[in-house]
């Protein structure tokens, strides 16, 4: 008799408890934002769309060095590259197949130059498959469009590398 009292009173306690916290709750802002109408901001570190930079006076940073293709678990990037006529390596062909990649970033922490990095872009949805092969050009046109972000990003990170 006298635990079932107990166990009542207890319930009851706990019962007023969740009660009240769930009242509190009701007049504190909400949390939820209207996407896709209202954005949330996003870590320098977001694993998105891949894009190969430029230096400032508009010349590739990709030095063709391999290390990203070697690195690549999901084998997903294809490079080719000649030599200049200064000595020197630049490539003709990178390809990513975006299907393929796992977004695990470690082509971006091989690069020496930081050539290759994942921008903020993580909304490109295809219609077709073919969309998700990336090219050289589609990737400096990334690259390109994002400059002024993926600069402040790696900035922002480079405490952490």
């Amino acid at each position: 008799m006298k635990i079932s009292r107990v166990f009542k009173t207890v319930f009851m306690i706990d019962f007023l408890t969740g009660l009240i916290i769930a009242i509190k709750e009701i007049f504190k802002p909400k949390k939820t934002i209207n996407y896709p109408h209202e954005k949330g901001t996003i870590s320098p570190r977001t694993r998105g769309e891949h894009a190969l930079r430029r230096y400032p006076n508009g010349e590739e940073r990709c030095i063709a060095c391999k290390l990203c293709e070697a690195v690549c678990p999901a084998q997903a990037i294809t490079i080719e590259s000649k030599e200049r006529e200064d000595g020197s390596r630049k490539t003709t062909r990178y390809d990513i197949d975006m299907i393929k990649c796992i977004y695990c970033g470690l082509c971006e922490e091989s690069c020496p130059v930081d050539a290759i990095v994942q921008g903020p872009n993580f909304e490109f949805s295809t219609e077709t498959r073919e969309e998700l092969y990336y090219n050289k050009e589609k990737l400096l046109e990334n690259g390109d469009r994002w400059e002024s972000v993926l600069a402040a990003n790696i900035n922002a990170d480079s405490s952490h590398r």
